[in-house]
């Protein structure tokens, strides 16, 4: 089977930084797109982050343009995530997303890691 396990998370203050990691592990033959969403309470699960197999593309959401930049390691299978300058509203649970074909199907699917939590105190 194939998983992604996110790990970084945690409780900062308002203008610190924190670094988000997810590996995908199993029975792997290609990731695509590696990505990060997020989900704050009471609103819908957003696109936070997205970065092509290559590396040479990445796409940000407006919110965090500027102060989060994804990047993967190919090598590792891994996505990271450096969020700087975080403010209250960066608040939420975020998940790493990944479009992985694994070993024993001929089709690529988005697989889901269980999330990891960030809060941003003011």
């Amino acid at each position: 089977q194939v998983r992604l396990v996110e790990s970084g998370g945690g409780l900062v203050q308002a203008g610190g930084s924190l670094r988000l990691s997810c590996a995908a592990s199993g029975r792997i033959f290609s990731i695509n797109d590696m990505g990060w969403y997020r989900q704050a309470p009471g609103k819908q699960r957003e696109l936070v982050a997205v970065i092509t197999r290559s590396g040479s593309s990445t796409n940000y959401a407006e919110s965090v343009k500027g102060r989060f930049t994804i990047f993967r390691d190919n090598a590792k299978n891994t996505v990271a995530l450096q969020m700087n300058s975080l403010k209250p509203e960066d608040t939420a649970v975020y998940y790493c997303n990944a479009d992985i074909r694994p070993l024993y199907s001929n089709v690529a699917q988005y697989y889901w890691g269980q999330g990891t939590q960030v809060t941003i105190s003011s």
